[in-house]
């Protein structure tokens, strides 16, 4: 038997309204999925404001560059202590790994800039006949790790959000808190070595950007819990070695004896800072 019209149009209808229904779906997944890294991204332009704001701190005060950079050792410090193992040692906890793995990374991490560090600074014979002497392209490597660094906060907002958005969000208020002192370090760390304020300038810039960068690639991929583990392992290697090898010593070179007891309590400072910023934020 041959279908009625009617009936016929109705099957078109069916199957029509089916497939609108079907693509309607598809749509509203689609921009489910985006919407959390879309506010990633959106979240990190603040960073862009909050490392701009450190570095022309930084700029506007460098004669007391030993305060600063003692309170922002204790910062690094405490983003390691309070943010990044523990938050290592709850993913492994919950997807049932072991965290051994992301502790040789952070070894890796630490050893990898050590030696970045000592492969571009090359000291010459007679370098301690000189009473003071400071490198230039030490200050650049190590801004460019604090860059590699913000890159990696934007890369962890956008990958906190892909767990969830309360995650997402309790990050991205940590990253803000903390990157004013990353602009901070940048500059601080280009005008300890006696680079030009011209190029900390643009150092900062490069600095500021990054995290947008790093939140934005996020919409390109995944990560596995296994692969971010890793990940925040080496990012804490290479954030204690910058705190503790090279931005806590220079604080205290040259400082006045009496003055000690007041950078010891700025870096205690820094880290109780962040150890309030992860309880509450």
């Amino acid at each position: 038997m041959v279908p009625q019209p009617g009936v016929a149009w109705g099957i078109c209808l069916a199957f029509r309204e089916t497939c609108c229904i079907d693509d309607a779906d598809r749509v509203q997944r689609s921009n489910r999925e985006h919407l959390p890294s879309m506010t990633a991204v959106l979240l990190s332009l603040a960073t862009f404001g909050s490392t701009l704001c450190g570095g022309l701190f930084a700029l506007k005060y460098r004669d007391r560059l030993h305060y600063l950079l003692s309170f922002t050792a204790g910062v690094l410090l405490g983003v390691v202590s309070f943010e990044v193992l523990p938050e290592i040692f709850e993913l492994a906890r919950a997807h049932s790994l072991d965290a051994t793995k992301a502790m040789v990374a952070l070894v890796v991490g630490f050893l990898f800039f050590h030696s970045l560090e000592k492969f571009v600074l090359i000291h010459h014979a007679h370098e301690a006949d000189y009473a003071e002497h400071r490198h230039p392209q030490v200050g650049v490597v190590s801004a460019l790790a604090l860059v590699g660094h913000s890159l990696l906060d934007g890369v962890a907002i956008g990958l906190a959000f892909q767990a969830s958005q309360a995650v997402g969000i309790s990050v991205a208020i940590a990253v803000i808190a903390h990157d004013f002192c990353d602009g901070l370090n940048t500059v601080g760390l280009m005008l300890t070595h006696r680079n030009t304020t011209r190029h900390a300038m643009a150092m900062l810039v490069l600095d500021a950007a990054a995290p947008v960068l790093g939140a934005a690639s996020t919409l390109l991929f995944q990560m596995p819990v296994s692969g971010l583990i890793l990940y925040l392992g080496f990012f804490a290697g290479f954030l204690l070695y910058i705190g503790v090898s090279d931005i806590l010593p220079e604080a205290h070179s040259g400082a006045r004896p009496n003055t000690a007891i007041r950078l010891i309590g700025l870096t205690a400072l820094g880290a109780a800072f962040i150890f309030v910023v992860a309880r509450f934020a």
